[in-house]
């Protein structure tokens, strides 16, 4: 005899109950003691929950892919579940791939990744499986026929089912070698490989930066390379004969053409200022020549860098206050009629107020914490970071913002008090455990 279906509840109620069962076995297993089982068992253990482990990982992507995703949507689950942005955007990307799909005329087709999607559902490959995996087949050019990529995609699941994921990226090399003997790859293979990477800033500065360049990106470093040649353009204070290694004069002809383009003015403008950098620094620190500034993206700059750059009269430099938020100078290049609001907020804010967002300043937009529709000025002690994403849901009412006695700005979803952010300051974030008002 046929079950009836379910209703909504009643899925509720049967997901909650088997959950609550696993819950309650995870609980059973914790409180047996394992001091006398042996190295074998233990082994065996492993294996065992390292297969559970991947097998919830495959129902986690089951509820990714069923999720109706957008920008609140993924907002509330990065709270929920605390994952960074970037793990929610790769969790849906790979839901997307091993889920059934749609046709525009609503007919259901199978996932894009068939083979892996079952290797997911049934546990036998973990997250650097997955990644491996996908990584070959998108490096694959155009060209290739879909039965061709279909077998790849069978022979790379196999090995991951039985191998780690460095042997399935090694076998993925000479899958895509086989399959693109002659190393064919059009205009539009190139385009979507093109990608640069800009590391985090380590303690002294230095940022690494890595990825792929299209052959006109290329064309275009070796020519100021060319540039910086041996005893060409020589950095400030350096000496004669130039002692560069050629990996050193690629790094200065970088920076001479990115430090051209921005005097050019060739490059427009980005939100309302010229493309160019923003810096923000203290009054004793600029006395002091000593010390750290920020700049509108993530980085800091040596004080000597910035008395360097300032000189040339091409970058905006806001100074504020010792141990202050009140500005004391705005220099700028040029003169903009809305310029000093946004640099104030860059200097202020240095990034999106929303708690938690480390967007920074050039990738944040103007927001009224009391909103211009209810009355909100434009003035500087209304107007504050907030990058495009959490403007929006500002905007649409799903957050509220309102200003503190301090001159902060403080978010709220309705479910708990306002909040600001901190993580653009880390001289915020160490709390004073004897501070009752930490």
């Amino acid at each position: 005899m046929a079950r009836e279906p379910l209703t909504c509840q009643g899925v509720h109620d049967a997901v909650r109950g088997e959950l609550d069962l696993i819950d309650a076995a995870h609980d059973r297993l914790r409180a047996i003691g394992t001091d006398l089982a042996g190295n074998a068992f233990r082994i065996e253990l492993a294996e065992r929950l390292e297969h559970q482990n991947r097998a919830n990982r495959g129902l986690s992507y089951r509820m990714f892919g069923e999720i109706a995703a957008g920008p609140k949507v993924r907002d509330v689950l990065a709270g929920r579940l605390r994952l960074t942005a970037g793990e929610i955007k790769r969790r849906f990307a790979v839901a997307a791939r091993i889920r059934p799909r749609r046709s525009l005329t609503g007919e259901s087709l199978p996932p894009e990744l068939p083979t892996l999607a079952d290797a997911i559902d049934a546990g036998d490959v973990g997250d650097d499986h997955i990644a491996a995996v996908c990584k070959t087949l998108d490096k694959l050019p155009a060209a290739v026929a879909p039965a061709d990529r279909e077998v790849a995609e069978r022979a790379l699941v196999h090995h991951a089912r039985e191998q780690d994921s460095q042997f399935v990226t090694a076998i993925g090399t000479q899958i895509s070698d086989w399959l693109n003997p002659d190393g064919n790859f059009t205009d539009e293979d190139r385009a979507r490989r093109r990608g640069l990477v800009l590391g985090p800033q380590g303690p002294d500065g230095m940022s690494r930066l890595s990825g792929w360049l299209d052959p006109e990106s290329r064309a275009y470093v070796e020519a100021v390379t060319a540039a910086a040649g041996p005893g060409r353009h020589m950095p400030d204070g350096a000496e004669e004969p130039d002692r560069r290694t050629p990996e050193q004069r690629c790094h200065d002809g970088v920076k001479l053409g990115l430090k051209a383009g921005i005097e050019s003015g060739a490059l427009g403008q980005h939100r309302g200022l010229p493309v160019t950098v923003i810096v923000t620094t203290t009054l004793g620190e600029l006395e002091q020549a000593s010390g750290w500034a920020r700049t509108g993206g993530k980085g800091r700059l040596p004080m000597r860098d910035v008395i360097r750059m300032a000189s040339e009269a091409i970058h905006y430099l806001a100074v504020f206050e010792d141990h202050s938020e009140r500005p004391l100078y705005l220099g700028r290049a040029k003169r903009l009629a809305t310029a000093d609001h946004r640099i104030i907020c860059c200097a202020r804010d240095r990034g999106c107020t929303k708690p938690n967002c480390f967007e920074p300043g050039y990738h944040s937009e103007v927001h009224h914490a009391v909103p211009w529709s209810q009355g909100g000025l434009t003035d500087a002690d209304n107007l504050y970071f907030a990058c495009g994403c959490d403007h929006s849901m500002a905007t649409d009412g799903t957050y509220t913002t309102t200003v503190t006695e301090e001159g902060r700005i403080a978010w709220s979803n309705g479910t708990g008090p306002p909040r600001v952010n901190d993580v653009h300051h880390p001289e915020r974030l160490v709390i004073d455990d004897d501070d009752p008002g930490g």
